[in-house]
């Protein structure tokens, strides 16, 4: 326990200094800022070396803390009420008098807001006197990272400090809500559209296409192990690596399982994980098999398209 307090209060004083750090959450490791400050934020951009009209989530521990910046809706509050903390982010409208620095929001009136689930994160936002920007710890485009040493990979000596607290539980990032007007989905993500319909029981749209970015996850190339990708695979050429949901009668060395009883939540976990295994054993190329388009498998599906556009 004295540990941990001690690791939350060193991550504390990087993040009081205008540094940025990198923290746990249950969806995957984010890259983590002051976003009442431009310069932590603008560093955030830098490193990850992301478009600046690529707004970023802001994370806060309760509903109390967002009140300051944004304003609340109906819809918000039954599925905040259902939901969070966990894997949801939602847009909502910002406060003319929120510090929140314009970088973050890609100079719009709209914020996506999201309260984490992982405990230590959640320790660490309720010592800070400000919100969280953190997206994935990831270089722009790139895989993200699901533990502290994936993001050591990314960044190496760059980022100042890595919050440890073990592998994320979820593996992908959260699913993001646009709550402005009618609701609508932007990203499929971690938690299952479906829940989200039967709460504010209403059929939910979604549309990632915005011209103006308003969140993240909605540029076209996303996710990329680096390296071509190309997905419902009967069969791998010569040189791919061959990534699998269910067990075989035989395996070979290029056979790499997400899962091996098409366990589509544990399949989610493993997703970057496993791309970034087959790409750093020096395969060139990667086939995945067909994955069933239901429920988190629609989100696994979704990833993988935005990998293959490599």
């Amino acid at each position: 326990m004295k540990s941990i307090q001690s690791n939350i209060k060193k991550a504390k004083k990087y993040l009081d200094k205008n540094h940025c750090i990198a923290v746990p959450s249950e969806t995957v490791y984010g890259l983590a800022g002051n976003a009442y400050s431009d310069i932590s934020v603008k560093k955030i951009f830098n490193l990850k070396k992301r478009p600046m009209n690529n707004p970023l989530i802001v994370h806060y521990f309760d509903i109390n803390k967002l009140k300051k910046d944004c304003h609340i809706n109906d819809n918000f509050i039954k599925l905040y009420n259902e939901f969070s903390p966990g894997p949801i982010t939602f847009v909502l409208k910002l406060k003319k008098n929120s510090k929140i620095s314009k970088f973050v929001t890609n100079k719009q009136n709209s914020l996506a807001v999201r309260f984490p689930k992982h405990k230590l994160f959640r320790s660490l936002l309720k010592n800070l006197d400000y919100p969280l920007a953190a997206p994935s710890a990831n270089i722009s485009t790139r895989l993200s990272s699901v533990k502290a040493s994936d993001v050591n990979e990314e960044f190496g000596l760059k980022i100042r400090y890595i919050l440890d607290g073990g592998r994320s539980l979820i593996g992908v990032e959260s699913t993001i809500i646009n709550l402005l007007n009618e609701p609508v989905i932007l990203r499929l993500g971690g938690l299952d559209i479906y829940k989200i319909e039967k709460t504010l029981k209403k059929k939910i749209l979604i549309k990632n296409n915005f011209k103006k970015k308003i969140a993240p996850g909605q540029f076209p190339l996303h996710y990329s192990p680096g390296i071509p990708l190309r997905m419902n695979a009967k069969k791998p050429k010569k040189n791919e690596a061959f990534v699998l949901t269910k067990k075989r009668k035989v395996s070979y060395k290029n056979y790499y399982y997400l899962s091996k009883k098409n366990d589509l939540k544990q399949s989610a976990k493993n997703l970057y994980s496993l791309l970034r295994k087959i790409r750093n054993d020096g395969y060139e190329m990667i086939a995945v098999e067909k994955i069933q388009n239901k429920g988190i498998g629609k989100t696994i599906n979704d990833r993988l398209h935005k990998a293959s556009k490599y």
